[in-house]
C-alpha cells in the first residue's frame, strides 16, 4: 500500500524528471491535486518530540499509552491518537526484557524517613493452597513506624484493584508523600500512573531487590508468622 507521503513524492519526480504538469501528475499516479497543494499550518512540535524520545529513552518498558499520562501530568495538551502518530514517526518501541544483568558497584540505601506518612512501601507475597491454587498478598507498610498498614490477599491483584485498596487506605491513614514498589507490571500500570497523577503522591519505582523494600518485606513475613 503506498502512502499519501510516498505519492506526494511520486508526483514531485514526475514534475521535475520529465517536465509534467500538476494534473498531469497527479492524474497518473491518482493523487488529489488539494491535498497536493495543502501545507500544514500545525504548531512546532520540536519540543515535544524531544521530549517523547527522552522518555522513552528513561523508560525503556513504557509504551504510548503509558508515556500520554506522564506527559499530560508535565502539562502537555496532546491526545492519544495524535501521541500515537509522533510515537511511530519517531520509530520508538517498548523495548524487549533482555538478560539480567548484575549492577556494578554500590547502591547507595534509603533513607529511613522520620514522620509517618512520609513513605509507604509496596510489596507482593505469594503462596499456594493445599489444592494447587495459588493467591497473592499485597502489602503496605509505613517506612516510618515499620507499621503494616494493609495486607490484600485475593487470586488476582490488577493495578485497578490496587488503586483502590491505596484511596481505602488514604481515607483511613491520610496521603503518603511518597510511595515505593518494584517495578513489577502491576506496579508500573497505566491504572497506577493514572492514580499517583490524580492523588498527587509521588511514586518511585526500582528493580525488584530484597534491599529496596526492606520494611515491606519483614513485615509481611512477620505477620505471616505470627498469624
Amino acid at each position: 500500500m503506498v502512502t499519501p507521503a510516498e505519492k506526494w513524492k511520486a508526483v514531485v519526480h514526475l514534475r521535475e524528471a520529465f517536465g509534467m504538469s500538476e494534473r498531469r501528475a497527479c492524474k497518473a499516479i491518482g493523487y488529489c491535486r488539494m491535498t497536493m497543494r495543502y501545507r500544514t499550518i500545525g504548531a512546532d512540535e520540536a519540543d515535544l518530540r524531544q521530549r517523547i524520545r527522552t522518555i522513552a529513552q528513561e523508560r525503556r518498558r513504557f509504551g504510548y499509552r503509558r508515556l500520554h499520562v506522564l506527559l499530560r501530568r508535565e502539562g502537555y495538551l496532546i491526545n492519544h491518537k495524535k501521541l500515537f502518530r509522533l510515537y511511530r514517526e519517531e520509530k520508538l518501541t517498548v523495548r524487549r526484557r533482555g538478560s539480567r544483568k548484575r549492577a556494578i558497584g554500590t547502591r547507595a540505601p534509603m533513607l529511613v524517613p522520620m514522620t509517618p506518612n512520609a513513605r509507604w512501601s509496596l510489596d507482593f507475597v505469594s503462596d499456594q493452597l493445599t489444592d494447587g491454587g495459588r493467591f497473592r498478598i499485597l502489602a503496605v507498610v509505613d517506612d516510618c513506624t515499620r507499621e503494616c498498614l494493609a495486607l490484600v490477599a485475593d487470586t488476582s491483584l490488577s493495578g485497578i484493584r490496587v488503586a483502590r485498596e491505596l484511596d481505602r487506605l488514604m481515607i483511613e491513614r491520610g496521603k503518603p508523600r511518597m510511595v515505593v514498589s518494584d517495578n513489577g507490571s502491576e506496579l508500573t500500570s497505566k491504572a497506577i500512573l493514572a492514580w499517583a497523577d490524580q492523588s498527587r503522591v509521588a511514586w518511585h519505582s526500582r528493580r525488584a531487590n530484597p534491599c529496596r523494600t526492606p520494611s515491606s518485606r519483614a513485615s509481611t513475613v512477620g505477620c505471616g508468622m505470627s498469624c
